[in-house]
């Protein structure tokens, strides 16, 4: 696997918790895993063991020879490879700098991050029967597999798979950089890397790959239409059967109330009386009024227009203002929103509270201090909050699309049956009536809250059948590969 980001080492989001969880699944099915990702300044080493291991190594790019060196270290019996170069990975952060700008020679590193990776496999003599890509700055891998190693004794008979965990990031820059990446001349063209004068590397990517992979099954099929796909809808259509969704899992030895060491309490479906200490606990951390009675709305969130964030910002204050409900916040991104829900506290007193930022103790706490936690994305390739919110029993309340779809049981108002409450229009009415339906049913039919509670607890999304679906992708790339070989 190649990314740009694994968890623990690095992390901006799902894409990091995929990368570090999916490999151990598909080891322990028997299979010989190896992760490839930068080594960025803010990468703890001494914490995670991570020692040098290869120095120097020589990468041909398109038009230059770079000069890097490897460090190793191993997550859970996976070996992860870390692709050390001051030039391109030493900075403030993974992708943009302090004020969120991207980095202007991202090309170039992401570029050099693909070619290094399958250099190493070189290096090592790891002759891998896949090449599994993961977003943007990995889509350049089944380009290279197929223009510069198509004969190639180690990678030559590799297959790709390109898993794409967010089609609106899709690795558009300039076209300087094009003769850097050596992609050769006639691959710039509109059906593979060139998108209106610059490069498109998911593009390409999906062009390229023997088979293309996104995060759940309902996205898979969203992004078949212009709606959902910024622009790669014909391309993503072209590749017919070789276009899936697969469903993340999550990983429950951390993600657990039974076993979750940073919540206040720990509880199960059949004994849930910690659930009610973790909610006291989250009430006072949060200077809110405590109150058993009272339901928690929380949010754990990216603050971006892309997480319905500003719809919920439009929303939020009719919503405490005429509803018995308290409402925990937890996020950053956008600078307007930040302030927005920074600010709801002084306005809202023992009823909002707010951490401006990301704690990952805090977001344990309010998993299993809330009663409701919500989602209102406008689109959802997979999300994990509500994954890991069934399993803490606290319901979720998301807009239908995407991995939320696909997870959550509508609430049936006549047999209790469920596990959320759905919406799907994208408005800040409808955010306030799917709340209002979840509040009114959590006080007048609370016999369905506790029949709801117990059967999101016992889902299993676990990453074991998922991984399942994921090696027979790697077949299917497989059989791809060889058929166009014959």
């Amino acid at each position: 696997m190649i990314a740009s980001e694994c968890a623990p080492y690095a992390k901006t989001g799902g894409l990091a918790d995929v990368v570090g969880a999916l490999p151990k699944a598909l080891r322990a099915l028997g299979h010989e895993v190896i992760v490839i990702m930068p080594k960025y300044a803010s990468i703890n080493t001494q914490k995670y063991m991570i020692h040098p291991f290869l120095s120097p190594m020589g990468v041909w790019m398109g038009n230059a020879q770079e000069w890097c060196a490897v460090h190793a270290a191993t997550n859970d019996g996976v070996p992860v490879y870390f692709i050390e170069s001051n030039k391109y990975f030493d900075r403030y952060g993974l992708y943009n700098d302090a004020s969120f700008n991207d980095y202007q020679d991202n090309p170039r590193r992401f570029g050099f991050l693909t070619r290094a990776g399958l250099q190493l496999c070189h290096d090592i003599g790891f002759a891998p029967d896949v090449v599994h890509s993961h977003d943007w700055q990995a889509a350049l891998a089944p380009a290279y597999l197929k223009i510069w190693h198509w004969n190639d004794p180690v990678l030559g008979g590799a297959a790709s798979l390109l898993t794409i965990h967010n089609i609106g990031y899709q690795g558009v820059y300039s076209a300087a950089s094009y003769d850097y990446l050596g992609l050769q001349p006639g691959n710039f063209t509109a059906d593979k890397f060139e998108d209106h004068g610059r490069i498109n590397f998911l593009k390409g990517g999906i062009a390229y790959a023997d088979r293309v992979n996104t995060v759940s099954p309902t996205y898979a099929q969203e992004t078949r239409t212009p709606a959902y796909a910024y622009g790669l809808a014909p391309y993503l259509n072209d590749k017919g059967e070789n276009y899936i969704g697969i469903l993340n899992g999550v990983d429950y030895t951390e993600w657990n109330p039974a076993v979750d060491t940073l919540i206040p309490a720990r509880y199960t479906p059949s004994d849930m009386s910690g659930k009610a200490l973790c909610k006291e606990a989250l009430q006072r951390r949060f200077g809110l009024e405590v109150n058993p009675d009272i339901p928690i709305l929380g949010i754990v969130t990216r603050l971006a227009e892309q997480k319905g964030m500003h719809l919920l910002a439009a929303a939020i204050g009719d919503i405490v203002s005429q509803m018995q409900l308290q409402v925990v916040i937890l996020g950053s991104g956008d600078k307007h929103l930040e302030t927005a829900f920074g600010a709801l506290p002084a306005r809202y007193t023992g009823r909002i509270g707010s951490f401006i930022g990301y704690n990952n103790e805090l977001a344990h706490w309010i998993e299993a201090g809330s009663d409701f936690f919500i989602m209102p994305s406008l689109y959802e390739p997979c999300g994990l909050n509500q994954i890991y919110s069934l399993k803490y029993g606290t319901l979720p309340i998301v807009r239908a699309t995407g991995g939320l779809e696909d997870t959550v049981q509508q609430y049936d108002e006549a047999s209790g049956e469920g596990t959320g409450f759905k919406f799907w229009e994208p408005s800040s009415r409808a955010i306030y009536y799917a709340v209002g339906w979840a509040v009114s049913t959590y006080f007048d039919r609370r016999q369905h809250i506790e029949k709801m509670i117990h059967k999101a607890m016992v889902q299993n999304y676990s990453w074991d059948q998922s991984a399942l679906l994921y090696v027979q992708a790697y077949q299917k790339a497989l059989s791809h590969k060889k058929g166009e070989n014959r």
